[in-house]
């Protein structure tokens, strides 16, 4: 990686390529390892899976279930004060969350 500023974020090119050199892997090497994380991840965050998938010291993916918001009706409204207006119901949903851990705090 260069040692100035980075000004856009690496494309997937970019990525393999400096991993690769890291490593002394092929690109398509690195590129398997890349799917084989992807698909862990699938399985982790699937239907059968736990619903959490932990890169150790970097990061912690979750599935979050996010409860339904009923339907209310005159509730005040924060753009126009003095004005009431109706809020539409909104479904039960899953959400992924993405917390970093320690090692990717510290950086």
């Amino acid at each position: 990686m260069a040692a100035n500023k980075m000004e856009k974020p690496m494309t997937k090119t970019e990525l393999l390529s400096n991993i690769s050199e890291a490593t002394e892997l092929t690109k398509k090497e690195v590129a398997a390892v890349l799917e084989a994380l992807e698909s862990n991840i699938k399985k982790s965050l699937g239907k059968s899976g736990c619903g959490k998938f932990v890169l150790p010291g970097l990061l912690k993916v979750e599935k979050v279930k996010v409860a339904a918001r009923p339907a209310r009706k005159g509730v005040p409204n924060p753009f126009k004060p003095g004005e009431l207006m109706d809020v539409k119901a909104k479904p039960a949903t899953t959400k992924i969350k993405v917390r970093p851990l320690k090692m990717l705090k510290s950086m």
